[in-house]
């Protein structure tokens, strides 16, 4: 018989592999404590990371119990996995501010009222007061370098002659053991989901549980993804897009959604939304009928960005584009705010009123007082996405439509919002 969760992420194509072929029962029998690991190797969490936090999201939805562990202590060594050289190694400063950025992010994702509901740990906890000796003495003796030799993200180092692999990082796999065997000691963990980098950290852990307490854990793994042109998932021209709204801005991150490829589309309608199967499968219709539509893009857009970053800015989002494309609208405080992250904009005291040509000087969209006549007489100024055909005119405050600013535009996407002082 199929575990409802489990068949949630097959269908989802979260799975790549699992560590036994009874997982089904294993769920099924009772409900069971699940942990990913993240490591602070920044301040910020990117898309790449959200088919983990996603996963881990079903599992509450399932009814069992997630926790969610920052690496603080683990962050300071570098997991080598997936990785061709050396990480640069975290001061404890940084490690600490890291993780603590990383579990407000994190908190948005799961119900964390209570301990029952789900759980969130940092590792440096336990690890950073861990003495050497009793850990070499008393886990260390239960791994074997041969082995730990044979993993991928071990020997793909050493056959890599000018980087190798230091001690420092080859003792990360022990460390990953140690905290799958820490959190089934003290909260009943037996379940450990990550990446298919993680496949080895994963099944070191699992066997230090056996070896130790007789115990049963359990992995899954989950594809690392990439579209359909061969390019890393969540990655642009510019770099990663962020979860920080600070780094990659709700509106960066929902035109990101909205470039997706036909090709992606549904694929990530099931990954990185909770959209039922019924409704991606009218889309995954829409996407083979109608593709110039582009309704699932859009969907995944709002779905995703919403989970992300809320409700709300998605409805700023979407206020800022019907702008951008020429609607008449007036924004909310939230989109004007938006708005001016995005497009170029300036402080300018209204005071009695100033003169439209000056107004596009002082925004450098004309050069001079006769550029911006030459602009006006030509008819590519617009005020609120309104043309202007009077070189005379003067701005008040009392032609001021928005909350505390102007939209300007010259031509058909030369746009600047003037901020006002009052």
């Amino acid at each position: 018989m199929k575990n409802p969760f489990l068949d949630e992420l097959r269908w989802r194509g979260f799975l790549e592999a699992a560590t036994s072929d009874d997982l089904d029962a294993f769920l099924s029998d009772a409900r069971r404590t699940i942990y990913v690991g993240f490591d602070p190797t920044a301040d910020s969490l990117h898309l790449g990371n959200l088919i983990p936090v996603m996963g881990l999201a079903h599992a509450q939805r399932h009814g069992h119990r997630p926790l969610v562990l920052v690496g603080g202590g683990t962050g300071l060594i570098g997991d080598p996995s997936g990785k061709s050289s050396e990480r640069t190694l975290l001061t404890k400063e940084i490690a600490e501010a890291n993780a603590a950025a990383i579990r407000t992010q994190l908190s948005r994702f799961f119900d964390l009222s209570s301990d029952d509901k789900a759980l969130m740990r940092n590792n440096a906890d336990w690890l950073c007061s861990l003495p050497l000796l009793d850990f070499l003495r008393d886990y260390g003796k239960h791994f074997s370098v041969n082995e730990m030799m044979k993993r991928d993200s071990v020997r793909t180092r050493l056959e890599e002659r000018d980087q190798g692999i230091s001690y420092t990082e080859f003792s990360y796999m022990l460390m990953q053991a140690y905290d799958f065997l820490h959190l089934y000691r003290h909260h009943g963990c037996t379940i450990q989901m990550g990446g298919s980098d993680q496949w080895g950290n994963i099944l070191s852990g699992k066997e230090l549980i056996r070896r130790i307490e007789s115990g049963r854990a359990e992995g899954i793994t989950f594809p690392l993804l990439t579209t359909s042109t061969g390019r890393k998932f969540g990655k642009t021209e510019e770099g990663s897009v962020w979860l920080d709204a600070a780094r990659t801005s709700p509106y960066q991150m929902y035109q990101y959604w909205l470039q997706t490829a036909d090709a992606d589309v549904v694929r990530f309608l099931k990954l990185f939304t909770f959209l039922d199967a019924a409704r991606i499968n009218d889309l995954a219709s829409e996407v083979a009928t109608q593709p110039e539509k582009r309704e699932a893009q859009r969907v995944l857009a709002a779905e995703s960005t919403a989970i992300i970053h809320g409700a709300d800015a998605v409805l700023a989002v979407e206020a800022a584009s019907r702008i951008l494309f020429g609607s008449d609208e007036i924004p909310t405080d939230r989109t004007v705010r938006l708005l001016a992250s995005e497009i170029p904009s300036t402080p300018v005291d209204l005071g009695e009123g100033i003169a439209l040509t000056d107004l596009l000087v002082s925004t450098k969209l004309a050069a001079s007082k006769g550029a911006a006549r030459k602009l006006i007489d030509g008819g590519g100024v617009y005020l609120y996405n309104e043309r202007q055909t009077d070189p005379q005119r003067t701005i008040s405050v009392q032609d001021v439509k928005w909350p505390y600013s102007i939209l300007l535009r010259t031509g058909k996407k030369n746009y600047h919002l003037v901020l006002l002082r009052y």
